[in-house]
């Protein structure tokens, strides 16, 4: 019998990357979003997010060995706080008017801009951007469909058809009054609270 058989490593140990709970890892990350919303994202080197968070660019790249991997974290986190504005409207006690109030408020606009540009250069965020939107829209399409049933039949439109339309008149109102575009605007607004108003309830 021969002697103890040697075995060769069959993978390459993967490079060290920095734990999601340090605190560096969040100062990167919020250093990388203002860098986005201040300066745009192209903006967003590993260099000047070191410079802007006060720390050597050999830590960014630590905790985030790639540019993809630094900006689906500022996403994600966007996203995470979006998501619990959303569930806050959606648990309120008028939810699909929260919702619409939500989608037409232009304080995260700034941000969300960015990352469409972003993904249509990068596939990653693009996908990761695909993934979100679809979950939280099936989540507001299912609570629809519980709250208004009937109604939106009656009115021809579908539960999902009804958060898309709440997602993207309010998205542009918010994106074209940014660029000082006002015509429609009081119109587009009117009709869908109009139409808010047909379906629910009005406010007390």
């Amino acid at each position: 019998m021969g002697g103890p058989a040697i075995y060769a490593p069959t993978m390459v140990q993967k490079r060290r990357v920095g734990a999601e709970s340090s605190e560096t890892r969040a100062r990167i990350v919020e250093a990388t979003e203002q860098v986005i919303r201040d300066e745009g994202y192209a903006a967003a080197s590993s260099r000047r997010v070191a410079l802007r968070a006060e720390l050597p660019p050999s830590l960014v790249h630590y905790y985030f060995p790639t540019t993809d991997d630094l900006l689906l974290a500022v996403f994600r986190r966007g996203a995470e706080q979006s998501d619990a504005m959303i569930e806050a409207a959606l648990t309120s006690a008028d939810p699909v008017r929260a919702l619409w109030r939500f989608f037409s408020d232009p304080s995260r606009n700034a941000l969300a801009m960015e990352f469409v540009a972003m993904a249509n250069h990068r596939k990653a965020i693009r996908a990761e951007i695909a993934r979100h939107s679809e979950a939280m829209r099936d989540r507001q399409a299912q609570l629809m469909e519980q709250l208004l049933g009937d109604r939106l039949a009656d009115h021809k439109v579908t539960a999902a058809g009804l958060s898309l339309l709440l997602a993207a008149v309010g998205r542009t109102l918010v994106m074209e009054a940014d660029m000082g575009v006002a015509s429609g605007h009081a119109d587009a607004r009117a009709s869908v609270e109009a139409l808010l108003d047909e379906l629910l309830p009005p406010e007390k």
